[in-house]
């Protein structure tokens, strides 16, 4: 068994990490406004929050398909991270910090295995 599935899942993690310190620490104000902009369009809280995971997907799909050199890789990580992240949100409301990425972790890790490990 290789340990590619591992490898992803860790990239992932620091995906979202990063993704999260761009977007909350650098370009605070500029996703307000995005977020406005897209409400706006959309009329709809629950589609603007359904854009803003696509956003993030897209994000996650970019690092990770650059970094594996791998569109399949990109776009299942992309994917299974925003089922997992439109699924927490609604059923899991106020997760801290490190329990929310450690179920991330650990749900990202057996897709992985399941896919790349067997």
């Amino acid at each position: 068994m290789t340990l590619l599935w591992f490898y992803i899942a860790i990239v992932l993690a620091i995906s979202d990490t990063i993704h999260t310190q761009i977007i909350w620490r650098m370009l605070t104000n500029f996703y307000i406004v995005l977020g406005g902009l897209i409400h706006s369009t959309v009329h709809s809280a629950m589609q603007t929050w359904i854009a803003h995971e696509l956003i993030e997907a897209l994000f996650h799909f970019c690092i990770l398909s650059l970094v594996f050199l791998s569109l399949e890789i990109g776009i299942l990580a992309a994917g299974i991270h925003f089922v997992i992240d439109i699924f927490h949100s609604m059923f899991i409301r106020d997760m801290p910090e490190i329990p929310h990425r450690a179920m991330h972790f650990i749900i990202e890790s057996l897709f992985f295995i399941l896919i790349f490990g067997l």
